[in-house]
């Protein structure tokens, strides 16, 4: 799994071959200069023999000459950190544009069964776990590597045996750093797991403090996030602490193979066969030829968190999407005719909720689906808007089976009122300009008006230009729900779907909105789920769900005069209402 995931960053990083080759460059360049430095160190101390007999000419002159493999090092050095930054982070934004994109090819069904804090955390955490990992991992990958090569060389030049003992204690190192790293894999992979279900905790508590103040749940909701932060801490504790012993562990061992390197070398030099100097510079490419490893086990830490977080991200990636629809016909102007042959659909394979339902919609015809909580009224809506797919059977727009159109033309031919306004940080013209973008200012303000919304915008500070916050918070729900009615009008679609539309709406204004609405669904084919009276007795068709069938339909008069259980309903709730 750890190769596949690297295997796969990789490819990302593929497309910046070129930055890659100058990184590839400039580490070759400035480390075979460090390298090549400690060669000419041991000269230097090679002409100190002792009092008296010192070469200051020729030291001086190899001090200049380090002086310039020095500075030029540093400046390649700080030209590999900028384009390595620039990999780094062009590859995370083409891997957080990616998981954007597929976000949105998702079905609904997805984010059913995901918090969205922990959808929220993959984009922000792990995207930013990766970006660490990647960019610690290239610089250390390239300039280790040619350290490792360059140092091992120039120690076999100067001395064979000693290089032998180096050589032969390397191994220890990897094989220490591997198991370790294997049994962190596992921690890090559970801190990113914890650290997704708090973030989803979080903004799960943080968006509905209201309802968490009225119920007190204050307390509860404290001592549930110390519940989640406690396992945060116990797993990312463990992580840390097993990955953060590679490293004094690999130096522990490379200390003692520079002690041993030291004996050797000093038995060597007192038998004739090194000079002071070249011990010295030996000793110097030991410490060049463990840094890579150091260096590595140093960030071990943040690539055992780069790989958990990719993993998460992946997961993501891998999970399937709704299919491609470029071959498929659209609807370019729906009639309103609207046929349910034989549906069935469940949200649970083993729970059904439709089954065979059967109905024929005429064209500009209002209809009504009322029932109990739970009777599948907003899933005959869903199943209308295909924001959920069909099991079985067929619906068609027009003679069309809307499986075999485009999301987009079905989306776009109906126009939609949901009992939960949405809306978003931004301007009050932005927000009823959101499915029509290119609308005009007059178009807007005549469908604010048409809503009943333009006289309190007008009393609002900035009129139109008003920002609104996140969810429309520093609007009243009433408010946020007349702008959402606006922005439908403003589209002026083919069809309706109002799903409890006036719900928030105080009854005198809902009263002047049944009349725009008339006005809006003159002509229109409208499905109407609400339980008001006066929308129900208008409707030219109702449908009478329970347990996700339809049993009874006519109109208001038809089914009070069947005293079956629209008249049982009616009476129970509508007329009490009236």
């Amino acid at each position: 799994m750890k190769n596949r995931t690297l295997i796969r960053i990789l490819k990302y990083v593929k497309k910046y071959r070129i930055q890659l080759i100058l990184v590839i460059a400039f580490a070759l360049t400035s480390n075979i200069l460090s390298i090549v430095a400690p060669f000419f160190t041991g000269k230097a101390i090679d002409y100190m023999v002792k009092k008296g007999q010192v070469n200051f000419s020729a030291i001086l002159k190899i001090v200049a000459f380090l002086s310039i493999i020095y500075g030029l090092s540093a400046v390649l050095q700080w030209f590999l950190s900028i384009f390595t930054n620039v990999i780094s982070n062009r590859t995370v934004k083409d891997i957080r544009d990616e998981l954007f994109e597929k976000l949105n090819t998702m079905p609904l069904k997805y984010y059913d069964s995901k918090a969205n804090g922990d959808i929220i955390s993959r984009f922000t955490n792990d995207i930013d776990a990766i970006s660490e990992g990647l960019l610690q991992g290239i610089t250390q990958l390239f300039s280790g590597v040619i350290t490792f090569v360059g140092a091992l060389i120039f120690m076999i030049d100067l001395s064979p045996t000693i290089t032998l003992v180096v050589v032969v204690m390397t191994p220890l190192c990897f094989l220490l750093s591997s198991f370790i790293a294997k049994s962190s894999k596992k921690m890090f992979k559970e801190q990113s797991k914890t650290l997704g279900e708090l973030n989803g905790y979080i903004e799960e508590i943080i968006g509905n403090q209201k309802i968490v103040k009225a119920f007190n749940y204050e307390e509860r909701s404290e001592e549930a996030f110390k519940e989640i932060n406690e396992r945060l801490y116990e797993c990312g504790r463990k992580a840390q602490f097993f990955s953060s012993l590679t490293n004094p562990g690999t130096r522990y061992i490379n200390n003692i193979t520079y002690i041993l390197s030291g004996i050797i070398g000093a038995i060597v030099s007192v038998a004739g066969g090194l000079s002071i100097g070249k011990i010295s510079s030996f000793l110097i490419y030991s410490n060049q030829f463990a840094k890579p490893i150091n260096d590595i086990t140093s960030i071990a830490t943040q690539l055992q968190s780069a790989m958990a977080s990719a993993e998460r991200v992946f997961a993501i990636l891998d999970e399937q999407g709704e299919s491609s629809e470029q071959d498929k016909q659209s609807i370019n102007k729906a009639d309103g005719k609207v046929e349910f042959k034989n549906v069935s659909f469940s949200y649970k394979k083993d729970r059904p909720l439709i089954e065979g339902l059967t109905m024929n919609i005429k064209p500009g015809s209002t209809v009504a689906i009322v029932g109990p909580t739970g009777a599948g009224k907003t899933t005959l809506v869903n199943l209308l808007m295909r924001f959920y797919e069909i099991d079985k059977g067929k619906i068609l727009i027009d003679g069309k089976d809307i499986k075999e159109v485009t999301k987009e033309s079905v989306r776009s031919s109906f126009g939609m009122v949901l009992q939960e306004s949405w809306l978003f940080a931004g301007t009050i013209r932005e927000n009823i300009a959101y499915g029509k973008s290119d609308a005009s200012d007059e178009a807007i303000i005549n469908a604010s008006k048409a809503a009943y919304a333009h006289s309190f915008i007008k009393r609002l500070p900035k009129g139109y230009d008003t920002l609104i916050t996140e969810d429309g918070a520093n609007l009243s729900q009433g408010q946020r729900q007349l702008l959402t009615i606006a922005r439908v009008m403003l589209m002026n679609p083919s069809m309706l779907i109002l799903d409890e539309a006036t719900s928030s709406i105080d009854t005198l204004t809902e009263a002047r909105i049944q009349k725009a609405f008339l006005s809006l669904m003159k002509g229109r084919t409208s499905f109407v789920i609400a339980h008001r009276l006066s929308t129900i007795r208008e409707a030219d068709l109702i449908l009478v769900m329970k347990d996700g069938k339809i049993i009874e339909q006519g109109n208001h008069d038809e089914l009070l005069m069947k005293k079956g259980f629209y008249a049982k309903l009616y009476n129970s709730q509508y007329a009490v209402a009236n």
